[in-house]
């Protein structure tokens, strides 16, 4: 049994802290719930950064630092290579799904998963942002058959 209790925040560069906050809060309905100044000239690093949060429901937050001036590779990450998913009601799912075309925000789906329904944006910093909503329907076995996909997908890569 795992300690590890929930996720308190996954973090990622961000060109634009406002431009961030704009999708994050206003559009996907995130509030900002913290934002701390981050002085490394102490440390010799000479870096002046910006890290703001954005609350889910459970308390979990989604971060982001602006560090102007310094160089990032910010690029239109593929889903496969980087995503973050965020769990949805099906009839936010279906809102959303509205919501992104009509903002002029690049949006994808809905993709049927099986035990998901998945739509798909991209954020101002490139990055993917999956809203995946559970099937009602979705069998209690999920995990073993996840392992039995694991063993067949390794075995035919070796093969």
């Amino acid at each position: 049994m795992t300690t590890i209790l929930k996720l308190h925040h996954a973090a990622y560069r961000c060109r634009d802290s406002e431009e961030t906050r704009a999708f994050y809060e206003d559009f996907l309905g995130l509030p900002m719930s913290h934002a701390l100044r981050i002085n490394l000239t102490q440390s010799g690093r000479g870096a002046a950064v910006l890290h703001t949060f954005f609350e889910m429901a459970d308390g979990s937050c989604l971060a982001f630092f602006e560090e102007p001036g310094e160089p990032f590779d910010f690029k239109a990450q593929r889903d496969f290579d980087l995503h973050i998913a965020l769990e949805v009601s099906q009839e936010t799912l279906s809102a959303m799904f509205e919501k992104g075309p009509a903002a002029s925000i690049e949006t994808r789906g809905v993709s049927d998963h099986g035990f998901i329904d998945s739509i798909y944006f991209r954020d101002p910093n490139g990055y993917v942002v999956e809203l995946a909503a559970p099937k009602a329907d979705s069998a209690a076995s999920e995990a073993q058959d996840a392992h039995e996909l694991l063993a067949e997908w390794q075995a035919a890569k070796t093969a």
